[in-house]
């Protein structure tokens, strides 16, 4: 030990410690610590732990490689390690909404985009623009925004990339206004929560408003959450931390017992995390509704002083009928496309009506990063680094990195030039998502794409949003209020 021996003044620095001093060796002030140690201490405290702790073994967590951890101390560390297995809330029931898994229908062997030849991928390109006749190609621009956020975006101490972030946010705040998403008695369900700001921005529209609840959903730990700031408020929040693949929904407590309709929310919702989300709302938490309200809604009587031609009061009847909906309402904003999963994927009924199936699927959903490699001159180095701190900006950015692996091949860039592949790219996405659009339509839906924002701001500028369809044969239950 350095400190033993220079402690019996073998370390060429002179003489020992003084009397009644600590006898370490600082090194980077090259002398002997000055602490006076205990009553039959060679050491201070704070250098008698260290010279034991240079003589223990650190070995990997067997639960998370990742750490390491003392020999002598593992089994107290197995107790309250992050990674040791906890027991699992009542919300959670595994693969609920993870969607059926044919294993003779995947094919085991996918290669690549650029291992297929010339034919092969015309062949794909073809599949595609059959699949895509009849869809709507060009769809509506809806840039809105909401008073909640005016005094934000006015701001000037926010950056570009705030300022970009608020935007879309303000957005999609705007869609849910037009929507009637926004008022009392709903509970917000973000997927994909993140620090939870969407949700944020939606308690600050509704500060006026009473029973209202938010449901955080993130599978991972997250720093700098902003729920902190809704403590001393009425509206109720809560996080779950858990995988939407097996959020049961009408086991969450504060579901149970109110039973308020329920407004699905996301900003970028990742890949199959966006399948996920529909089915846990849909599928899951809609159908245990139906079964919980088995008993017929009594009939409205209608007095004698209403007409039929009253068309004001029968707006708002298909209101009221909207409200008391197990899901009032659905606003995604989508990405990541080339991440989704034929397992997950809602829309393959779609797809095998138009012919395709999951090895189509697994091409169209790698080519969609194309979408964006178009436009990868126009995005500075600068505000991409700027921006990589929001899930959304980093999605962007891996989408162009997939997609330059994905063309990187001599015959692809041969054969399609940079435009070509950016059309080809942005029908890919159209049509996954037109997969689920027909999926909520089936289930009782009014459903829509939109443009919530321009392109110069996030290239991932598609919004989702379904809300009940009262003229659909197809009416999802009704929850007892």
């Amino acid at each position: 030990m350095a400190a033993q021996d220079a402690a019996s003044g073998s370390s060429g620095f002179g003489p020992g410690p003084l009397p009644g001093r600590c006898a370490f060796f600082v090194q980077r002030k090259r002398r002997f610590c000055k602490m006076v140690p205990a009553l039959g201490r060679r050491f201070c405290g704070e250098h008698g732990q260290q010279e034991k702790e240079n003589d223990r073994k650190r070995i990997p967590c067997p639960l998370d490689q990742k750490h390491t951890v003392y020999e002598d101390q593992l089994q107290k560390h197995l107790k309250k390690c992050n990674s040791r297995a906890k027991p699992k809330p009542v919300y959670f029931v595994q693969d609920i909404n993870a969607g059926v898994k044919d294993v003779a229908e995947i094919p085991t062997d996918q290669v690549t985009l650029s291992s297929l030849s010339k034919e092969e991928l015309e062949n794909l390109i073809i599949k595609l623009k059959k699949a895509s006749n009849g869809l709507e190609l060009d769809l509506k621009e809806q840039v809105l925004s909401h008073q909640a956020l005016q005094e934000a975006l006015n701001d000037p101490k926010n950056g570009d990339s705030a300022f970009k972030h608020l935007k879309q946010q303000a957005s999609i705040l705007g869609n849910m206004e037009k929507l009637h998403l926004l008022g009392p008695g709903r509970c917000f369900v973000e997927f994909g929560a993140g620090r939870g700001k969407l949700s944020h921005w939606v308690d600050i529209a509704l500060q006026d408003v009473e029973n209202i609840q938010f449901l955080l959903i993130e599978r991972a730990t997250t720093r700098f959450k902003v729920d902190g700031k809704h403590k001393k408020r009425d509206s109720i929040f809560e996080r779950l931390q858990v995988d939407i693949q097996h959020l049961c929904l009408n086991k969450v407590p504060i579901l149970e017992k109110k039973k308020l309709p329920v407004v699905g929310i996301g900003k970028h919702l990742c890949g199959a995390a966006t399948d996920l989300a529909l089915r846990c709302l849909v599928e899951s938490y809609a159908t245990c509704c139906n079964e919980e309200n088995q008993e017929p809604v009594p009939k409205r009587t209608k007095n004698k002083a209403e007409g039929s031609s009253n068309s004001s009061n029968d707006d708002d009847n298909e209101r009221n009928k909207e409200v008391v909906k197990p899901v009032a309402g659905i606003v995604i904003a989508l990405c990541c496309h080339h991440k989704c999963d034929w397992t997950h994927y809602v829309g393959r009924e779609f797809f095998r009506s138009v012919g395709l199936g999951p090895v189509e699927f697994h091409y169209f959903q790698r080519m969609s990063s194309w979408a964006t490699c178009g436009m990868r001159g126009t995005i500075t180095k600068a505000s991409t680094n700027e921006e990589s701190e929001d899930h959304a900006n980093n999605a962007e950015e891996l989408d162009q990195t997939y997609s330059k692996t994905e063309t990187s091949s001599d015959a692809l860039q041969r054969l399609l030039t940079v435009e070509e592949r950016k059309e080809i790219g942005s029908l890919c996405k159209l049509v996954i998502d037109h997969g689920r659009i027909r999926y909520l339509q089936h289930r009782g839906y009014k459903a829509a794409l939109q443009y919530y924002t321009d392109s110069s701001v996030s290239l991932e500028n598609v919004l989702l949003t379904a809300v009940p369809d009262t003229t659909s044969k197809i009416q999802l239950p009704q929850i007892s209020r």
